[in-house]
């Protein structure tokens, strides 16, 4: 097809093989297969001279259609095998809303635009589960589990801080130390990130108290909500200072050297260049952060 129409548009055998990059006898045998093929001649051939016949006219329109539709075909194929186009599946604790996120997907977006992008809130252990499913293609969470099957990359590891009432006697300090927690009764994140929750208490042990649990919450903004409440007070990652309520005051912890692993998780084994090029952008985020 290639070759008829750039004859058709030469009209010279000899210019048509020049333009092709071959000699004129292999050109003139792809056009007698394709008169084959057709059944009718598609060019006139006189001496110093060559036209479409009428089956030839006939043709071109639809042969340029037909390369056209290849070529557009063929973009489609490596967009899509370099990881430029196509739908990746993302599911995120919604506390990364308040940290990494926003940064992570406008850089994304900005590198590939012609990737949508499909945001699903999830906690850890559904997107363990949705990961391990197919039901998204990446996960980005918190305290990642030992889980067979799935790679694990950090992103970043983020500080605590003691979430209290603006009212409570230690928001006039500019960080708290653990043990001054022992008594109070606290507002804990569990379903939502046993892992996390794990680890805080574990923070209270290492402090010499266990945390006298007054209310479970599910996400942060609601941990936050029943801290401003007077419930109780909570440790909670950093980012979560981005919350803003008038009753809520966030403090660092004295000595501040525990961190929350934040990690994004995806299938091993597997070769997907979307997954791929999320990852090099996370790569290129952290370097970017560093620099900074």
């Amino acid at each position: 097809m290639h070759a008829f129409v750039v004859l058709a548009e030469e009209l010279h055998f000899g210019h048509a093989a020049a333009r092709l990059g071959i000699a004129q006898p292999p050109l003139s045998q792809q056009i007698r297969r394709l008169e084959d093929k057709v059944g009718h001649a598609l060019f006139d051939r006189a001496p110093g001279r060559v036209t479409l016949t009428p089956a030839g006219h006939g043709l071109l329109p639809a042969a340029r259609q037909a390369l056209t539709g290849l070529a557009e075909g063929l973009a489609a194929a490596r967009d899509a095998g370099s990881g430029r186009t196509g739908r990746l599946r993302i599911g995120f604790a919604a506390s990364l809303a308040l940290t990494v996120l926003p940064g992570l997907l406008g850089t994304f977006r900005e590198r590939f635009p012609g990737v949508r992008l499909d945001i699903r809130e999830m906690t850890t252990a559904p997107q363990i589960a949705a990961l391990h499913d197919r039901t998204i293609d990446v996960g980005l969470l918190r305290e990642p589990p030992e889980e067979t099957g799935l790679g694990f990359r950090t992103v970043l590891n983020e500080p605590f801080v003691a979430v209290l009432p603006s009212g409570h006697p230690l928001s006039a300090q500019r960080a708290v130390r653990l043990p001054q927690l022992a008594g109070e009764p606290f507002v804990l994140l569990r379903e939502a990130g046993p892992r996390l929750y794990d680890q805080i208490t574990g923070l209270c042990a290492e402090a010499g108290f266990t945390p006298r649990t007054a209310q479970h919450a599910v996400e942060w903004q609601t941990v936050c909500a029943l801290v401003e409440a007077g419930l109780g007070v909570s440790l909670a990652p950093a980012s979560i200072r981005r919350v803003r309520l008038r009753g809520v005051a966030f403090r660092g912890i004295d000595p501040g050297t525990a961190r929350t692993r934040v990690a994004v998780a995806w299938r091993e084994g597997e070769h997907d260049p979307l997954v791929a090029n999320l990852l090099a952008t996370i790569g290129r985020e952290r370097r970017v952060r560093s620099v900074r």
